[in-house]
């Protein structure tokens, strides 16, 4: 099955994963999907395996067992190479800490993904052209017209929870994963934050999984998710021993 076939854009079947042999922590999944064009939140405490599941959703990390599929496409059936550039293609990511480049002026920082992802670069190009898309998405986004040549560095966290966000967004990935992207922002900037950041995916009709201990998130999402609902039982059950 192909990107554009698949109806789900994701599955996991009896997926586990651990970091190493003599970790003590197992991330085990039954069955779980995530259908198209969901706004979905994944609850979970710190430590509980939220950032481990999104870097296995995105190819970072790859499951010792079970069926892992995205976009139609089984992961393990990709080399390491293949799962970078299919997640270069597919994912637009908001990692917790942003990662921006912090020397690397502001629209280079938006435009980076577009390096390793043709397919993104080439509908941001039929948007009107990759920097003009860029800073379309910074001004949708509501930062100033002149920060484009400003370094990430200067920018306050707000600016590069934004910076970051507009990232994500170039290209129309199908499926933008969020990791924690509102823990530093006090309330008034976290719902101005969450509704930039809805207007654009409606507008691109991506696929959004964002996770966090935050439950005040949930009345912004379709589907909100426990972690612990979706761990496979036999999991839950040593967790209690």
């Amino acid at each position: 099955m192909n990107a554009e076939a698949a109806t789900d854009a994701v599955r996991l079947h009896g997926v586990e994963y651990r970091w190493n042999a003599r970790d003590p922590f197992c991330l085990s999944i039954g069955e779980f999907e995530v259908s198209r064009g969901e706004r979905l939140l994944l609850l979970g405490a710190s430590g509980s395996g939220k950032s481990t599941l999104l870097s296995l959703l995105t190819g970072i990390a790859l499951a010792q067992a079970g069926r892992l599929e995205v976009l139609g496409q089984r992961l393990d059936e990709l080399s390491g190479s293949g799962r970078d550039r299919f997640r270069a293609e597919h994912f637009g990511i908001i990692f917790q800490m942003f990662n921006l480049l912090p020397y690397g002026a502001v629209i280079d920082n938006v435009l980076l993904p577009l390096s390793f992802a043709p397919e993104r670069r080439a509908r941001a190009t039929a948007a009107g052209g990759a920097e003009s898309e860029a800073r379309r998405l910074l001004s949708a986004l509501r930062l100033p017209a002149d920060i484009g040549q400003q370094t990430a560095a200067t920018l306050s966290v707000g600016q590069q929870q934004r910076v970051a966000t507009a990232r994500a967004l170039i290209g129309s990935p199908d499926i933008v994963v969020a990791d924690e992207p509102t823990s530093a922002l006090d309330d008034d900037r976290q719902q101005d934050f969450l509704d930039l950041l809805f207007g654009q995916i409606d507008a691109t009709k991506a696929t959004l999984i964002m996770v966090s201990h935050d439950r005040r998130l949930a009345r912004h999402f379709t589907r909100v998710v426990q972690l612990t609902d979706i761990l496979a039982k036999s999991k839950r059950e040593s967790d209690k021993r």
